[in-house]
C-alpha cells in the first residue's frame, strides 16, 4: 500500500545567511524554527517508541530551509511584514549576547530595514510563503 502525499496549507521555511560558519547557521536555526513554532497548530503529537517511552512533539509538517545574503534576507522580511505575517528574525548582534533579554536589546536598537539580519522564519499560507521566496536558493 503506498501512503498518498500530505499536502499541507501553509509553509514553514527558514531563510540563513549563506555566509555562516556552520555552528552559527545551526544556533540560528534552532531560535528560528522556536519562534516559529508558537503558532498555532503546528505541532503534531508526541513521539512514543516501542517501549513506551514518550518524546517532544516536533512541528507537524516539513521546514524548508533556504539561503541567500543580507538584501535577501531584508527582502523575505519586507514582503512577510506586508503579507502581514508572524516573522522570526536572528540579528548578527545576538552571536555576542548571552541571554533573551539582552536578544530583545540587539532588536530594539535598530529600524526592521537596518536589522543585520543572519536568519528569518516565516509561516504562512503556502501560495503567499512562496510568493515571498521565488528565487531564494535552497540551503547547501
Amino acid at each position: 500500500m503506498i501512503d498518498e502525499p500530505v499536502r499541507f496549507s501553509t509553509r514553514i521555511a527558514l531563510v540563513l545567511r549563506d555566509d555562516l560558519l556552520p555552528w552559527q547557521a545551526v544556533n540560528v536555526a534552532a531560535f528560528l524554527a522556536s519562534g516559529v513554532a508558537v503558532q498555532h497548530d503546528l505541532l503534531g503529537e508526541p513521539y512514543v517508541d516501542a517501549e513506551g517511552a514518550e518524546y517532544l512533539p516536533m512541528f507537524g509538517q516539513p521546514v524548508v530551509v533556504l539561503q541567500g545574503d543580507g538584501e535577501t534576507l531584508q527582502g523575505v522580511r519586507a514582503k512577510a511584514m506586508v503579507r502581514q505575517l508572524r516573522v522570526a528574525i536572528y540579528d548578527r548582534g545576538m552571536f555576542s549576547t548571552g541571554h533573551d533579554s539582552a536578544n530583545r536589546d540587539v532588536v530594539a536598537r535598530a529600524a526592521g530595514a537596518d536589522l543585520d539580519l543572519v536568519g528569518v522564519g516565516i509561516h504562512g499560507a503556502k501560495n503567499a510563503v512562496d510568493r515571498i521566496l521565488k528565487g531564494v536558493a535552497r540551503h547547501r
